[in-house]
């Protein structure tokens, strides 16, 4: 097994600096399965604008750098919710945060700290396994369920009807509700916020007829009353869902049989 350094920091002359970028140390926690017995931290002083995404940083100290970096990340305007990360602590979107955000009030140099997400095993560097995460959203069957004949014209419904869940139809299963939430770092068997929102989504769709599958799923041991109401959720999602808020309600069901 090669021996690991502990936080060295890189060469990056290489990278552009555009006029008036300022230096940011990017220290990134680094994981190699074919190397690596444990995580490890890295840096990097990049040049960077303060305008600059978290995205950005990354993107050049792969292309200009470090090859071997992994991460995931596709859209770049925080649609795909492909890289979801610990910054500085907080799971967030790389590409939706910039590094004025996340400067020092005073100075001109910072530290960024980028991790992969709790919770989900570490395939490599920032790279998580997702397939755990994914189990559990379709365990509790994402899609309208509707039963009899085909219907001969689209199914409606009213905009208040529309309004009941339309906060949760906002997810884009970045997992960054999932993986802050204390109870799924310890037991990873708990459905977890994301699939109980994207449950949340259909149970309360007036046009979907599977709402009782759905609570008889999440009434299970490892289902909603895992939550402990600590709010990680809501404050992690990047698309402002009231995470905590979903999950309540889906609890009320449950006790109050009403939907």
């Amino acid at each position: 097994m090669t021996a690991v350094a502990e936080n060295p920091v890189h060469d990056t002359s290489q990278i552009p600096a555009p006029e008036g970028s300022l230096t940011i140390t990017v220290k990134i926690q680094r994981f190699n399965p074919e190397l690596d017995d444990e995580p490890h931290w890295e840096s990097y002083d990049v040049p960077a604008l303060p305008t600059d995404r978290v995205l950005n940083l990354l993107m050049n100290i792969k292309n200009y750098v470090d090859g071997t970096l992994s991460f995931r990340r596709s859209c770049a305007h925080g649609i795909c919710g492909s890289d979801a990360m610990q910054i500085n602590g907080i799971n967030r979107l790389a590409c939706k945060v910039l590094v004025k955000d996340l400067l020092a009030k005073k100075g001109k140099q910072t530290t960024i700290t980028v991790a992969p997400i709790k919770g989900l095993p570490t395939m490599k560097d920032l790279y998580v396994d997702m397939e755990p995460f994914f189990e559990a959203y379709r365990a509790v069957k994402p899609y309208l369920i509707a039963y009899g004949n085909e219907p001969t014209r689209e199914r409606t419904q009213s905009a208040a009807d529309r309004e009941r869940f339309d906060d949760t139809t906002k997810c884009i299963l970045c997992a960054c509700c999932t993986s802050s939430c204390p109870v799924y770092w310890a037991d990873g068997s708990y459905f977890g916020p994301a699939a109980i929102v994207n449950a949340h989504r259909f149970i309360f769709d007036s046009r979907d007829e599977g709402a009782e599958e759905r609570l008889d799923i999440l009434n299970d041991a490892e289902g909603v009353w895992r939550c402990r109401t600590t709010f990680n959720c809501t404050d992690a999602c990047p698309r402002g869902i009231q995470v905590t808020k979903a999950i309540q309600e889906v609890k009320r069901a449950l006790l109050f049989k009403r939907i």
